[in-house]
């Protein structure tokens, strides 16, 4: 098993969801309102005045088999709208409950 961090800008809130349901994928955890700033370019996402727009992150624990999907769709989206930003982390997950 394997968790997918996922953060992304604020437009992208149902279509981050929407593509993990496409894939067969139901369960996740959302944070919303989250600020960030891209490590190499793009604008802050910080919700102040100088920044207003925002991020939110997603995390959903996946089977082995849906990673290379998800992460394929992820990056395409992320490609077709580069202004936005879409960034998503895969880590091992050793134990759940």
């Amino acid at each position: 098993m394997k968790g997918i961090f996922i953060a992304y800008n604020q437009a992208y809130n149902e279509e981050i969801v929407e593509l993990l349901e496409s894939c067969g994928q139901r369960g996740y955890t959302k944070w919303e309102e989250i600020g960030g700033r891209g490590s190499t370019d793009g604008e802050p996402h910080l919700g102040n005045h100088a920044w207003p727009t925002q991020n939110h992150a997603l995390f959903t624990a996946v089977p082995d088999d849906k990673v290379d999907g998800i992460m394929r769709l992820l990056k395409e989206k992320d490609e077709a709208g580069s202004d936005l930003g879409i960034r998503a982390y895969v880590w091992d997950i050793e134990r759940h409950l």
